[in-house]
């Protein structure tokens, strides 16, 4: 009897694999919006607050930071699961976004990224005029 194999699961499999594994650099991200912005918490637990990098070009947000590995000259490892070097998550960003007032803080191990929705993209009401009488106004 022949065996029928879904070459996209495969190629599925393959890949969460390949991205889910133990050597992959971990960035794990949270991403919400609340009220009239939008915030990103990033765990960057040993990371030094310096080799922090975030870029905005066209509607792409780039977070990338460094954490060193532990050295020494009389080291000698048994054990070796927290990641060390450069990692990056590139976020794209929607229309309607307040990228200049794009503001970060970093607490605790965690960055937060703050995206204000711009001024013109927030809900508002519409003045409703009725029957063609611009002083008899009705509000929705």
């Amino acid at each position: 009897m022949a065996t029928y194999r879904d070459p996209f699961t495969e190629i599925d499999r393959m890949f969460n694999t390949a991205l889910h594994s133990p050597a992959t650099p971990a960035m794990p991200l949270d991403l919400y919006r609340q009220g009239d912005k939008f915030v990103a918490c990033v765990d960057l637990p040993g990371v030094d607050p310096a080799t922090i990098d975030i870029d905005v070009e066209d509607r792409t947000l780039t977070i990338s930071a460094q954490r060193k590995p532990t050295e020494g000259e009389d080291l000698h490892w048994l054990n070796r699961e927290r990641p060390a070097g450069t990692f990056a998550r590139q976020l794209t960003l929607g229309y309607g976004l307040a990228l200049d007032r794009i503001a970060a803080n970093y607490e605790g191990g965690v960055l937060t990224v703050t995206i204000p929705v711009a001024e013109e993209n927030k809900p508002r009401k519409i003045q409703v005029a009725v029957g063609g009488d611009a002083d008899k106004v009705i509000e929705s």
